[in-house]
C-alpha cells in the first residue's frame, strides 16, 4: 500500500496541472508507478518524465544494453518495483536468463557475455563504491565510446533515482511479475 495517495487521474489535479499530465502520458501512456507520487510537486513527474524518455529513446545504448543496467540498478537498489516492471521487457529485447538470474541472485559474472559482465559489473561497482575504477572506465570507453558511457551512467542514475520514490513511498509491482528477493533488514 502507498504512503501517500497516488495521483493517477487527470481530475486529481487543478487544471493548471493537467498540461503536465497530458504530457506524461503522452510519453508513458499513463500515469502510475512513480509519476503517481511526483505529480505531488508540481513540475517534477514531468521533468522526470522526459529525462527518463531521453534515456529510454535518445540513447546509444541497446534495449537490451539498457535493460541490462535497469535490472542491475534494480537489485542493487533492492527496487521490487522496477524489476517486476522490467524483467519482461528485458527477456522481449534479448537479455539472456543466464544474465537475470546472475543480476536477480548476485551471482558471479564470469560465465556470463563479455557485454553482459561488463555492464553488470559497471553498475554493481558504481552503486557500491560510487565510483568506478580507471580500468573499467577505460575498457568500457574504448570498447562502446565515451557517449556510451555517459548515457549507461545516465541510465543508472535515472533508475538510481526511480528506485528511490518507489521505495520510500512503498509502491508495490502488480501481482504476477517477476519477484526480487529483498533481503530482510537486521536489528
Amino acid at each position: 500500500m502507498p504512503r501517500i495517495e497516488l495521483i493517477i487521474a487527470k481530475e486529481q489535479l487543478s487544471p493548471d496541472r493537467f498540461e503536465e499530465y497530458d504530457s506524461i502520458m503522452g510519453v508513458l501512456g499513463r500515469v502510475g508507478g512513480p509519476f503517481g507520487v511526483l505529480l505531488h510537486s508540481p513540475g517534477l513527474a514531468e521533468k522526470v518524465c522526459k529525462a527518463g524518455a531521453q534515456v529510454r529513446l535518445g540513447s546509444e545504448l541497446t534495449m537490451a544494453e539498457r535493460e541490462l543496467a535497469l535490472l542491475s540498478t534494480s537489485r542493487e537498489k533492492d527496487a521490487s518495483y522496477e524489476w517486476a516492471t522490467h524483467t519482461s521487457i528485458a527477456r522481449d529485447h534479448g537479455v539472456r536468463e543466464e544474465a537475470i538470474t546472475a543480476i536477480r541472485d548476485g551471482l558471479s559474472t564470469d560465465d556470463l557475455e563479455e557485454d553482459e559482465r561488463h555492464i553488470i559489473e559497471f553498475v554493481r561497482e558504481l552503486l557500491r563504491t560510487n565510483r568506478v575504477s580507471q580500468a573499467r572506465f577505460d575498457a568500457l570507453t574504448e570498447r562502446h565510446g565515451e557517449r556510451w558511457v555517459v548515457e549507461l551512467t545516465g541510465t543508472v542514475g535515472q533508475y538510481q533515482y526511480i528506485a528511490a520514490i518507489n521505495n520510500v513511498f512503498e509502491i508495490e509491482p502488480k501481482p504476477g511479475g517477476d519477484v526480487l528477493p529483498i533481503p530482510m533488514p537486521s536489528h
